[in-house]
């Protein structure tokens, strides 16, 4: 399938002026891409306004979610508005275009109570220290993962290519490298540490990925464990725990952590900082937590509430 020369020079922009990462420019490329078989013999570059309108009734017709369509539409502008920087266009086709509106829709968010059963299951797995050598580095490998992850509220991404340096500090903070290259420190808990610290025990006394760089290495072509990977052993852990399994996930979990500083008095500022969110409209999802706790604040402290 060509695309064309001009989607090339898009990518490598994106790439060298913004450092996007290698999955976000997979995306715009099956973005981008789609959009070229919608048209068919027409080349993307030269798509008119009305081929846009039509692309985007078509994802309707497809059963595309709104934030599906505006993830696409947000591609077609990013390129479109490139072309016309560059000169290769005379206008943007997508200028007066608008994404659909999206329903606000909350994340799916675990308990408190929840999140400790998995903890515990997950911990006592770990702690039985029975089994051959890979089952229980398995184990303490996946109390470790989320351990750290509801500590510190990392993308799945960022988690599973923590580097082994992580648990070889003994600070309270560690650095992450987030989207498009942006670094942030997260506070580390006093378990999570040493969750770490006993992983990597593990994995020395056991003569395993010794030259790995990866905190959670594994064989794959990373090196370190797939998000995929995570995943299904998260929803193995999920039915262990005794939790509905289809609602439990990395992206979840770090939803939790958010949800749960909230509801604990932390500022949305803050939060933001924690997520990586470059924009505090993002973070701006979590107000119905906020929102909840005024709530319950003015009927337990208000001296009219009880009236």
């Amino acid at each position: 399938m060509a695309t064309g020369f001009d989607l090339e020079n898009f990518l490598e922009m994106l790439a060298a002026e913004r450092g996007a990462a290698d999955n976000t420019l997979d995306g715009y490329r099956r973005d981008l891409e789609d959009f070229s078989v919608f048209l068919g013999k027409t080349k993307i570059a030269n798509a008119r306004d009305d081929d846009i309108s039509a692309y985007m009734s078509d994802l309707t017709r497809r059963g595309f979610a709104e934030s599906s369509q505006a993830r696409r539409l947000s591609a077609l502008k990013q390129f479109f508005k490139f072309l016309y920087s560059e000169g290769t266009r005379r206008d943007d086709p997508t200028r007066t275009m608008s994404a659909p509106k999206k329903r606000g829709t909350l994340p799916k968010v675990l308990t408190m109570e929840d999140v400790d059963r998995l903890i515990e299951t997950a911990g006592g797995e770990a702690r039985k220290q029975k089994g051959s050598v890979a089952a229980r580095l398995r184990a303490q490998r996946m109390y470790t993962l989320i351990e750290v992850l509801y500590a510190t509220g990392l993308r799945v991404s960022e988690l599973v290519a923590l580097p082994v340096r992580a648990a070889l500090r003994d600070e309270r903070l560690i650095e992450i490298k987030g989207k498009g290259g942006k670094e942030r420190l997260v506070p580390l808990s006093i378990a999570a540490q040493l969750a770490m610290k006993t992983y990597v025990a593990l994995r020395a006394e056991e003569g395993a990925y010794t030259k790995s760089p990866w905190l959670f290495p594994s064989h794959g072509d990373s090196g370190h464990l797939t998000r995929q990977h995570f995943a299904r052993e998260l929803k193995d852990l999920a039915l262990a725990a005794g939790l509905d399994a289809s609602k439990v996930s990395p992206h979840v979990l770090r939803h939790a952590f958010a949800s749960h500083l909230l509801q604990n008095g932390a500022d949305l500022r803050v939060v933001q900082q924690l997520l990586g969110h470059a924009d505090i409209s993002t973070t701006q999802i979590y107000t119905h937590v906020l929102d909840e706790r005024l709530r319950e604040l003015v009927e337990n402290a208000h001296p009219l509430a009880q009236r």
